[in-house]
């Protein structure tokens, strides 16, 4: 017994020294965690980071609040200062269909199925929203995950509304007391209704990152001065009251985009515009292109072709063979006897034209090349080079290239041909002139083998109704930033490839086409009471390997009045169907009209 209770005291005495032992331990292990707190807490306290993290930077973004300061795009206007183009509101329909969607108060801030009925009746009134879709939209119903549906739209109806049909819906909601129904602001750029020289206007739509881009025309050409900088705010808000921390307010001012004023005016390019839409409904052409030009700055007044689209609802970008080309400065063709204005001029400023000097109508040959005038080669017997202008003699003209070959392609490069005319907008083409073979510069001199734009014949142009000075096409007319800063665009000279002298000569030759009895090929274009100076043309166009022989591309260009000249015009009209009608009766239908209008408008 002595030796087990020996046995069992050793054991209680053992216990008591481990006990001692852990206590020991843990006490010890008590410190050191404290220790090593204290010193991580005063590694945060000192350099305020946890884990390479600032704390300050932490609590500042906690509490500081970043917004943007959105910058206005500017407008576009046409040269009287009415808008053609500017940011609006637009509002959006959606309805809440959640029955959680309540006010602190219970009241019910969802649509409820008692109202089904006057909504979509208040709906179709409005905006047209068809009935049915409206119901069909308030009902409830699930996603592809099952889940409840809790908040609707109503289709392209309910889209882009202005603020005067957002009051007309709102209205007819409240005197109903109906909720649940609400509206989406939306920033919108708003345009022209309708076709309006909608390839140089052009328009926007939003990259990835939201930010409104110009596509075509001025729109993209003057994004960076339309777009102008977004500004931001930042400030810390108190964090124990939620309000904005005093002195924490950081602002970069937004500077608003630049507006653009245009050339245009209104008035004659929704005229141009109605003219263009009734040769297409009538003649069915496969494009049509015209602008009116004044002729002392080169700013085009109107400007327009077909096919063309809708800036408003971009109705013909959306077609099933939409066109994104800008015609008139885009796309190149062989003019015709229009080129044959400058082969005179340049003849006649080199001396190697004589207006009563004759020749032989009919044919002529080069190298192994016969080349024939437009009647197949049956001419109309002897004449003088003035009369073969006004007839249209290619026989006349490739015999006055002859005579200088080398200095005539010295002068198409005079007046601005196989060059861009740097308009301003992109995509612009340069054209080409033919020049390999005796032949390719005998064609030249009335107009094929030769690409030209729109733009460059309208240039070259002014050279001869502004007195030998040739001016740049122009359509803007002034940049005016959001301080007010204006910056003029004055008229530009580019060249002067004839003299004052040769170019009022050409302008009488000219007037020969409209009121020559036998030799004038353009009578349609004289308008009573007025002078008018004209060249037209019926060009071949080379397609699929060959030039179509039965399809032409006609066109005119008018000067008016001859005497001082006011306006250019120039209008090509492709594959007509002219159904017994002449080409020069359809031009003439818009050239006339619209030159007549701007007389009347300028006086």
């Amino acid at each position: 017994m002595k030796k087990i209770k020996e046995f069992f005291n050793s054991r209680n005495l053992s216990t008591l020294k481990n006990r001692k032992r852990v206590g020991v331990i843990v006490l010890f292990l008590i410190i050191l965690i404290f220790l090593l707190f204290t010193i991580r807490l005063s590694y945060i306290v000192i350099t305020g980071k946890v884990a390479g993290n600032s704390l300050a930077e932490k609590t500042k973004e906690l509490y500081e609040v970043h917004e943007t300061l959105e910058a206005k795009r500017g407008s576009i206007f046409d040269k009287d200062g009415n808008v053609l183009v500017e940011d609006s509101s637009a509002f959006s329909l959606y309805a809440i269909l959640d029955k959680n969607y309540t006010d602190l108060d219970g009241k019910k801030l969802y649509v409820q199925e008692k109202d089904w009925n006057t909504i979509a009746d208040i709906f179709q009134k409005v905006v047209g929203i068809d009935k049915d879709m409206t119901l069909k939209q308030l009902k409830p119903s699930v996603n592809e995950d099952g889940e409840p549906i809790t908040t609707v739209e109503f289709g392209t109806n309910g889209k882009n509304l202005n603020f005067e049909t957002k009051r007309q819906i709102q209205e007819a909601l409240d005197d109903q007391k109906i909720s649940g129904i609400y509206f989406k602001e939306e920033k919108k750029r708003s345009y022209q209704v309708g076709n309006f020289a909608s390839y140089f206007i052009g328009y926007t739509q939003q990259d990835d990152l939201g930010n409104e881009q110009g596509v075509m025309g001025i729109e993209e050409a003057y994004n960076d001065q339309l777009a102008g900088k977004n500004g931001s705010r930042s400030y810390e808000k108190n964090s124990s009251l939620g309000d904005v921390k005093p002195g924490s307010v950081k602002e970069t001012k937004r500077e608003n985009g630049s507006d653009i004023y245009t050339t245009l005016d209104s008035n004659l390019q929704f005229y141009l515009e109605e003219l263009m839409d009734n040769v297409v409904n009538t003649y069915q052409p496969e494009h049509v292109t015209a602008t009116l030009m004044e002729a002392k700055t080169g700013n085009i007044l109107a400007t327009s072709q077909r096919p063309s689209f809708e800036l408003d609802t971009r109705k013909g970008l959306d077609g099933p063979n939409p066109r994104w080309t800008n015609i008139l400065l885009e796309e190149v063709y062989e003019p015709g006897s229009t080129m044959k204005s400058m082969m005179v001029a340049s003849a006649l400023q080199e001396h190697k034209f004589d207006e009563n000097e004759q020749f032989t109508s009919g044919k002529i040959k080069v190298d192994d090349t016969t080349i024939s005038d437009w009647n197949n080669g049956v001419g109309e017997g002897n004449m003088t080079f003035r009369q073969g202008l006004a007839w249209s003699s290619n026989v006349g003209m490739v015999t006055l290239q002859e005579r200088m070959p080398e200095l005539w392609q010295d002068y198409l490069t005079k007046f601005g041909f196989g060059q861009s005319t740097n308009f301003g907008l992109s995509g612009e083409a340069a054209g080409e002139i033919q020049n390999k073979t005796t032949v390719d510069r005998a064609m030249t001199s009335y107009g094929q083998g030769i690409s030209v734009t729109h733009l460059q014949m309208l240039q070259a142009y002014t050279a001869i109704a502004n007195n030998g000075q040739m001016l740049k096409p122009n359509i803007i007319s002034r940049v005016v930033s959001s301080n007010g800063e204006e910056k003029l665009v004055e008229p530009q000279v580019t060249g002067t490839p004839i003299s004052s002298e040769t170019a009022s000569k050409v302008l009488e030759y000219m007037k020969d086409v409209t009121t020559d009895p036998k030799y004038g090929m353009g009578k349609e274009y004289a308008i009573d009471g007025l002078n008018v100076s004209a060249k037209t043309g019926t060009a071949e166009f080379f397609e699929n390997g060959i030039y179509q022989k039965q399809d032409y591309l006609h066109s005119v260009v008018t000067i008016t009045p001859t005497e001082d000249p006011k306006y250019i015009f120039y209008m090509t009209l492709k594959r007509p169907v002219l159904n017994g009608t002449s080409a020069n009766t359809i031009i003439s239908e818009v050239a006339n009209s619209l030159v007549k209008r701007a007389m009347v408008a300028q006086k």
